[in-house]
C-alpha cells in the first residue's frame, strides 16, 4: 500500500542532515517530570516482563520505570554520548531513521517496540512502523507516545500544522497505512491533578499472532 499523504507533507523547516542538528549532545528530558512519570507508569502497566524492547528514536532518558524487570533493552538513536549515558539499555545502535527507515534488526527480534516523544521527526513513518512490525514477535505491541512539545525546524510539515487530536488521527493512519496492526488503541495518559503538565497521549497496536 503506498502511502497517501503527499511527500511535501514530510517536509521540514531544517532539511540539514539529521546526523548533524544531533551532533551536540543533550542530556537532557524533552518533558516535565509529571508526564515523564505517567509515561513510566503506563509502560509499567502494558509492557511485558522479561521480554526484549526497542526504544526507537531514543537519547539520554527512555522513560522505562527504573529497574524495569527485561531479557534486553536496546536503544536506536542519532548520538552516541545520549544513548551511553542510557542506563537502561543493555546495548544501543546509532542510527538514522530519515535515512534509512530499515532497521537493523531480524525479524521478529522484538516483543514490543516503544516510540517516545520523536514520532513527529520521522519523515518515512509509514516505512518505519512496517519496519517495526516486522521486528515484532506475533503478539508484540508498538507503542507511540508523544506530547506537545518538539523542535520545530525538525518536526515535519503535517505535525506542526495540526493539534494534539489531529496528531493522534495522523499515528492511526500510520499504523493503518503500514498494514497487519490490529487493536489501534487511542489514550490521553495526562496526569490529572492541580496544576500544569505536559500532555502525553499513546497510540498503540498489536501484532497479530
Amino acid at each position: 500500500m503506498e502511502n497517501p499523504l503527499p511527500p511535501a507533507y514530510f517536509d521540514r523547516i531544517d532539511e540539514t542532515d539529521d546526523s548533524l542538528f544531533y551532533a551536540e549532545p543533550r542530556i537532557v528530558t524533552h518533558i516535565d517530570d509529571d508526564a515523564i512519570a505517567a509515561i513510566q507508569g503506563f509502560f509499567d502497566e502494558v509492557l511485558a516482563r522479561n521480554a526484549a524492547i526497542l526504544d526507537l528514536m531514543s537519547s539520554a532518558f527512555s522513560h522505562l520505570p527504573d529497574g524495569f524487570p527485561a531479557d534486553r533493552i536496546v536503544g536506536l538513536g542519532l548520538n552516541a554520548v545520549e544513548l551511553h549515558a542510557n542506563h537502561a539499555f543493555d546495548e544501543y545502535v546509532v542510527y538514522d531513521l530519515n535515512a534509512n527507515p530499515t532497521l537493523p534488526f531480524a525479524d521478529g527480534e522484538f516483543a514490543a517496540v516503544v516510540l517516545t516523544v520523536s514520532v513527529q521527526y520521522l519523515t518515512q513513518p509509514i516505512e518505519v512502523f512496517r519496519e517495526v512490525h516486522r521486528i515484532l514477535l506475533p503478539g508484540g505491541r508498538f507503542i507511540v507516545i508523544f506530547s506537545n512539545r518538539m523542535f520545530p525546524t525538525k518536526a515535519v510539515h503535517i505535525w506542526r500544522a495540526t493539534s494534539d487530536a489531529q496528531h493522534a488521527e495522523l499515528v492511526q493512519l500510520y499504523f493503518r497505512q503500514a498494514g497487519n496492526y490490529e487493536g489501534i488503541t487511542v489514550l490521553d495518559r495526562t496526569p490529572q491533578w492541580d496544576g500544569y503538565t505536559d500532555p502525553v497521549y499513546v497510540v498503540m497496536a498489536t501484532k497479530p499472532e
